[in-house]
C-alpha cells in the first residue's frame, strides 16, 4: 500500500503532528537543561534557552547512531501493518500521536516534569496492543518493551544514587568551597570558573537530550513513513544492492549446521524469492517483505553468534559483516527526517520553559540549589543519557535530571531537604504516564477504526 488520496492527506497530518510533538517535547524538556544555569544566575534565561536549543539541534544532527529510533519502531508489528490498508495505518498512527501530544501538553500546563519518553512509549504500546487485539499476529515486541522499561526504571534510581556519590567526592576533593554556596541574593553572577562548569554541563545535557529524545521523534516519523509508504522506505535506497544482498544471504545459508539453520530456513527462502521479484521490478511490495525477512535473519544470526558460535561454518567476523550490511539496508533515517525533528526540537526548546523550570529550580528542594548541586545533577544527567544513547536505549531526561537534583540536595542535608509534595507529584506522574497513555491510545485506535 502506498499513500494516495485521503491516505496521503492523513500522512501529511501525521508528519506535522510529529513536528508538533517534538516542538512540545522541546519546551517541555528544556527546563531539564536550563534550570541550573538560570537559578544559579550563570546565564540569563534568553541566552540559556538559545544555547540549549542549539545543542539540542546539534545532538541529533551529528549523531551517527539511530538505535533508539529503531527501538521505537521495533515495539510495533510494522511488518504486519505495512501489508494492510491505509485505514489501519491512519488509526494506529493518529491514536498514538494524539495521545502523546495531549499528555505532554497537559503535564506541561500544570508544570509537572513528566517524561516525554514514557508518554511516547505508552502511546505506542497502547496502539500496538489494540492492533494485536483486532488482528492478532506478532503484536507488541515485549522483549524490546522489557529492555526499554528497565532503562526507564533504572535510570532515575541511577541518577539519584550517582548524584549523592558525586557530591560526596566533590566535597572531599574541591578545596574552594565557593562552589557549595547558594547564589548571592543580589542576583550577581557566580565566579567565572563556576559559570564555565555550569554552562558546560548545560550544553552537555542539551546535546545528549537532542541525540536521545530527537531519535524518538525520528522513530515516530519512520513509523509513519513505513505505514503509509512502505515500498519507498522499507529499504535504504542509498545502500541497498540486490546482488550484494543476494550474496550475503547465500553466505548465511551456508554458515550454520543443518539442525540450527532450520530456525531461519523459511526466512531465507522468502528473502531469496523476494530478491528474484525485485530483480524484475524493484518497486514492488517485495521490498517490505524482504525487509521483514532480513530483520528476522539478522536476529537469528546474532543470537547464534552469542549463544552457539561453534555452530558456524564461517568466521564470526565475516558473518557479522554480512549482518551489518543487512542493518544498513533496514535501519536508516533519511536526512530530511533528522533535520525536521532537530529543527522542531531545537525551536521548541527556546520557548515555554518557564512552567517546568520553576518546578525544577524552586520546588524540588526547600532551598535554592547550590552551584555544586546544579553542576552535579546535570553532569549525572548528561552521562546517563549519553550512555543510554550509545546502547540504543531511550531514557527520560526529565526523570534523570530531577532525580539528580533530588540526589544532590539529599547529599547536602538528607531527604528533609526535599519538598515532599513536589517529589510525590513527579513520582505520581512517572507511575501514571504509561497506563494512562496506553489506555487512551488503545481506545482512540478502536474509535478511529469505526470511522475510517
Amino acid at each position: 500500500m502506498e499513500a494516495t488520496g485521503i491516505a496521503f492527506i492523513f500522512m501529511i497530518i501525521a508528519i506535522v503532528a510529529v513536528g508538533v510533538f517534538e516542538f512540545i517535547n522541546g519546551f517541555h524538556d528544556t527546563a531539564n537543561a536550563v534550570a541550573t544555569v538560570i537559578y544559579t544566575k550563570t546565564l540569563k534565561p534568553t541566552y540559556a534557552v538559545m544555547l540549549s536549543g542549539a545543542f539540542n539541534f546539534l545532538g541529533l544532527m551529528v549523531s551517527a547512531k539511530i538505535a533508539v529510533a529503531m527501538g521505537m519502531i521495533k515495539l510495533l508489528p510494522m511488518s504486519d501493518l505495512m501489508g494492510m490498508g491505509y485505514g489501519e495505518s491512519i488509526s494506529l498512527v493518529m491514536a498514538l500521536l494524539i495521545t502523546a501530544i495531549l499528555w505532554n501538553l497537559g503535564t506541561w500546563y500544570y508544570g509537572i516534569p513528566c517524561s516525554s519518553s514514557h508518554t511516547m512509549i505508552g502511546a505506542i504500546l497502547g496502539s500496538g496492543l489494540a492492533f494485536y487485539y483486532v488482528h492478532g499476529g506478532d503484536g507488541v515486541n515485549w522483549d524490546k518493551a522489557k529492555d526499554i522499561g528497565l532503562s526507564l526504571l533504572i535510570s532515575p534510581l541511577f541518577g539519584f544514587s550517582v548524584a549523592i556519590m558525586l557530591m560526596f567526592v566533590l566535597r572531599q576533593l574541591v578545596s574552594n568551597k565557593e562552589i557549595f554556596k547558594q547564589p548571592k541574593e543580589d542576583g550577581s553572577a557566580p565566579p567565572l570558573w563556576i559559570r564555565a562548569i555550569l554552562v558546560s554541563t548545560c550544553s552537555l545535557v542539551s546535546f545528549f537530550h537532542g541525540s536521545n529524545d530527537g531519535q524518538k521523534g525520528v522513530g515516530l516519523l519512520l513509523i509513519i513513513l513505513l505505514a503509509f509508504t512502505p515500498i519507498q522506505y522499507s529499504l535504504n535506497s542509498k545502500t541497498f544492492d540486490i546482488q550484494k544482498c543476494k550474496t550475503s544471504i547465500e553466505k548465511i545459508e551456508k554458515s550454520t549446521v543443518d539442525n540450527h539453520y532450520g530456525a531461519i530456513n523459511k526466512e531465507i527462502k522468502a528473502a531469496k524469492a523476494a530478491i528474484l521479484s525485485l530483480e524484475a521490478d524493484p518497486n514492488t511490495k517485495e521490498r517490505y517483505i524482504l525487509r521483514k525477512n532480513l530483520q528476522k535473519i539478522t536476529k537469528t544470526v546474532e543470537t547464534t553468534l552469542e549463544e552457539n558460535p561453534n555452530d558456524l561454518k564461517i568466521g564470526t567476523d565475516e558473518l557479522k559483516k554480512e549482518v551489518s550490511s543487512f542493518k544498513s539496508y533496514t535501519d536508516f533515517a533519511p536526512t530530511w527526517v533528522k533535520l525536521m525533528v532537530a529543527l522542531c526540537l531545537g525551536l521548541g526548546t527556546m520557548i515555554g520553559y518557564k512552567r517546568i523550570v520553576v518546578t525544577i529550580g524552586e520546588k524540588i528542594g526547600k532551598r535554592h540549589m547550590t552551584y555544586a548541586e546544579g553542576a552535579t545533577a546535570e553532569l549525572v544527567a548528561a552521562s546517563t543519557i549519553g550512555l543510554s544513547t550509545y546502547y540504543g536505549l531511550p531514557v527520560s531526561t526529565t526523570h534523570v535530571l530531577s532525580s539528580g537534583i533530588a540526589g544532590s540536595m539529599t547529599a547536602s542535608k538528607g531527604v528533609k531537604n526535599l519538598q515532599a509534595g513536589t517529589v510525590k507529584s513527579i513520582v505520581l506522574a512517572w507511575i501514571l504516564t504509561l497506563p494512562v497513555t496506553m489506555t487512551v491510545s488503545f481506545l482512540l485506535y478502536m474509535l478511529f477504526r469505526l470511522f475510517i
